[in-house]
């Protein structure tokens, strides 16, 4: 879910529930893709209850993208399903390989985002004026 959660909040973000039903987009980029991969491959896997369960939990973190809560929930309801099903999770781990040693990956999702391992001062605001 580490790996996974900054693709998952893409998708969201970017096509909001219609990210459960949605074909290939061309224009979709490398982080938008696997996150909308992601949430097929649990949302074709769960019975009617389950498809209603993931679909309100897609559009509440698409409608507060930026509440902390609306995000875990959506979260635990991945991990349940990556628990409770050994061949979608056997699945979904083929879409991140795990990173060589040595490799630290680090993902920006969102306007304005920042992805960097060492960073002094980072302004992504309109009319601020960096500090000496």
């Amino acid at each position: 879910m580490e790996q996974a959660g900054p693709a998952v909040s893409a998708a969201v973000g970017a096509y909001g529930a219609g990210v459960l039903t949605r074909t290939q987009d061309a224009a979709a980029d490398a982080t938008v893709g696997p996150g909308r991969r992601i949430l097929q491959a649990v949302w074709g896997r769960r019975d009617e209850a389950g498809r209603t369960e993931l679909e309100r939990a897609v559009n509440e973190a698409a409608e507060e993208p930026e509440d902390p809560d609306t995000a875990a929930a959506l979260r635990q309801l991945l991990k349940r399903a990556l628990r409770d099903d050994p061949a979608l999770r056997e699945e979904l781990t083929a879409l991140f390989p795990a990173p060589a040693p040595g490799v630290t990956s680090i993902t920006a999702v969102g306007p304005r985002s920042i992805a960097a391992q060492h960073i002094g001062t980072a302004i992504t605001g309109d009319g601020h004026t960096p500090r000496p």
